[in-house]
């Protein structure tokens, strides 16, 4: 029977470690998904038609869309009506959050693409015409074509805000 001594493994490692890099320049980044927030919670309260609080306690602002505004004394033309139609599909409900490279705004609300049973919130208020377009770089980069395009298809149909808010649209 062969004895191993510490000294014997040496050659070994200097073969294995080469092959994994711990320092963190060049390898795989973390996964934002890990790092951000939870990936799944229940939906406390709904504040408008972009922001959520979770059972947590926590903050999220959906990403890529800004709806009409009805906080802090502001009545924007259909923010009342975005506020209703998110409240009618997240709250009570468990939501899946995903988030992008960003995981938090200037405010320390998370910020995500946020899942419900009925869709995805993100895509079904822009195409729905509750929500229009925000790009906050670096996040979205890899889905702003296909935020525009659904912002494109509602107003052409003149859905939601932009066939009731004429002239009056400020979130342009």
């Amino acid at each position: 029977m062969s004895v191993i001594r510490p000294g014997d493994l040496y050659p070994l490692l200097a073969l294995l470690l080469p092959a994994c890099d711990l320092s963190g320049a060049g390898g795989p980044q973390p996964d934002p998904q890990n790092l951000c927030g939870p990936t799944t919670a229940i939906v406390a309260s709904v504040i408008d038609g972009d922001t959520i609080v979770l059972d947590s306690g926590q903050k999220v602002r959906y990403l890529m869309i800004d709806t009409p505004e009805i906080t802090k004394g502001k009545h924007d033309c259909y923010g009342e009506e975005a506020r209703q139609y998110n409240e009618d599909l997240v709250l009570g409900q468990e939501v899946t959050l995903t988030y992008d490279e960003e995981c938090k705004d200037t405010y320390g609300r998370l910020l995500a693409y946020v899942e419900a049973p009925d869709g995805e919130l993100n895509t079904l208020l822009v195409e729905r015409g509750f929500a229009c377009v925000l790009i906050i770089p670096p996040n979205g980069s890899d889905r702003e074509a296909e935020f525009m395009s659904l912002e494109l298809e509602a107003r052409q149909k003149h859905a939601g805000l932009w066939g009731v808010c004429a002239g009056e649209v400020t979130c342009d």
